[in-house]
C-alpha cells in the first residue's frame, strides 16, 4: 500500500486550520485522518490538531489484527466520539475558544476494503482506473440538505453562498452522529481523502485527470498545486491511499 499526503494554506489564508495523520500496520492496513478546523485561528488550529491526536492514538491503541468488519466501525465510532468530547471540553474550559470545531475523515483500508466515518464537509472519494471519481461521503451542510431535498440543482449548489455552512463538526456539541460507509474496492481503486480547500476548487475531472499516468507519488503534490492554480481560496488537505 502506498500513501502520500500534503496540506497547504493555499493563497488567501494567514494560517493553516487543517490537520492530517497517515499510518501503517503490519499486516498490509493504512488508516489516515483529515481535520478541518473552525472558529479562528487560534480555535481551528487547536481543534483539527486535537481530534487528529485523538483519533490517531484511538485506532493505534484500538486496532487489531484479523479484528471484525462490525469492530472496525465501533472503533472508528469511538475514536471520532473520543475527540468529539476532547475538543467540546477544552472549548469549555477556555472560554475564547467557546464554539470551536473540526470536520473530519477517517479512513482505514485493508483486504481489499476501505472503512470511511465522517462528520462535516471533509470528503472521501474513490478514484479508479477506468477514469472515474466517486464521492463516497455525503456532506452534512445546509447547501447538501437543500440538494438532497431537491430545492436547489446541483449546480445551483456549486455557487450557493451558503456553501461553507457545515450541518455537524467535531467538538460542536455534547453529542456528535457520526456517518460510516464501508466500500469494497476494485483493484487499481485510489482512496482520496480531502478537506474542501481541494473540493470546492478542483473538480472530479481535474482529479482524474492529474491521477491518470500512475505517478501515486506525485498525486499529492499535483492535486493541491492545481488547488492553488484554480485560486487556493482555502486551506488544502490531501490524503492518497493506493495499492
Amino acid at each position: 500500500m502506498k500513501i502520500v499526503a500534503k496540506t497547504d494554506k493555499g493563497r488567501v489564508r494567514s494560517s493553516n486550520q487543517d490537520a492530517y495523520a497517515v499510518g501503517e500496520f503490519s499486516d498490509e492496513v493504512v488508516w489516515a485522518v483529515v481535520c478541518d478546523g473552525m472558529g479562528g485561528a487560534a480555535g481551528g488550529n487547536i481543534a483539527s490538531a486535537l481530534a487528529v491526536k485523538v483519533i490517531s492514538d484511538k485506532i493505534n491503541a484500538s486496532y487489531r489484527e484479523k479484528m471484525r468488519d462490525s469492530s472496525i466501525q465501533n472503533m472508528l465510532d469511538s475514536a471520532l466520539t473520543a475527540a468529539n468530547i476532547e475538543v467540546y471540553d477544552f472549548a469549555e474550559a477556555n472560554t475564547e475558544l467557546k464554539g470551536m470545531g473540526t470536520t473530519v475523515v477517517c479512513a482505514i483500508v485493508r483486504d481489499g476494503q476501505a472503512f470511511i466515518a465522517h462528520a462535516g464537509d471533509s470528503r472521501a472519494y474513490i478514484i479508479s482506473e477506468d477514469n472515474d471519481a466517486r464521492q463516497v461521503t455525503v456532506d452534512h451542510s445546509v447547501v447538501q440538505d437543500l440538494l438532497s431535498k431537491g430545492k436547489i440543482t446541483s449546480e445551483e449548489a456549486e455557487h450557493h453562498p451558503n456553501k461553507n455552512i457545515i450541518t455537524r463538526a467535531v467538538g460542536v456539541d455534547k453529542n456528535i452522529k457520526i456517518d460510516f460507509d464501508q466500500i469494497d474496492l476494485e483493484a487499481g481503486d485510489t482512496v482520496l481523502l480531502c478537506t474542501d480547500g481541494l473540493s470546492n476548487y478542483v473538480t472530479n475531472e481535474e482529479m482524474i485527470d492529474i491521477m491518470s499516468d500512475g505517478k501515486h507519488y506525485a498525486f499529492a503534490d499535483r492535486l493541491v498545486n492545481k488547488a492553488n492554480e484554480n485560486g487556493g481560496g482555502d486551506n488544502i488537505t490531501v490524503v492518497i491511499i493506493s495499492e
